[in-house]
């Protein structure tokens, strides 16, 4: 289960990064993505401390898509909510 969320979650996160860059004046969609982000950290992090795994690099980078996934969201968030002045 561990590895197959990180995949996930990596694939996740390349998916969105690519996407959110190319579509920045997209409101709707960056608070989408915002939102699905919230639900795949909250879930990476549960599987990261709820279930248990070998420690070793895969950790290492579980951890650090998690936390990237975060700065993500807070992205987003701004570029979603954000007052655009046209």
């Amino acid at each position: 289960m561990f590895n197959f969320v990180f995949w996930v979650l990596a694939i996740w996160f390349l998916i969105n990064v690519i996407w959110m860059w190319f579509k920045l004046d997209d409101q709707s969609l960056q608070k989408t993505f915002a939102w699905i982000n919230v639900a795949a950290v909250v879930i990476g992090f549960w599987v990261f401390y709820g279930v248990s795994h070998p420690a070793g690099a895969l950790s290492n980078c579980f951890l650090a898509i998690n936390c990237l996934n975060v700065v993500l969201a807070i992205v987003q968030f701004y570029f979603g909510y954000r007052k655009l002045n046209k």
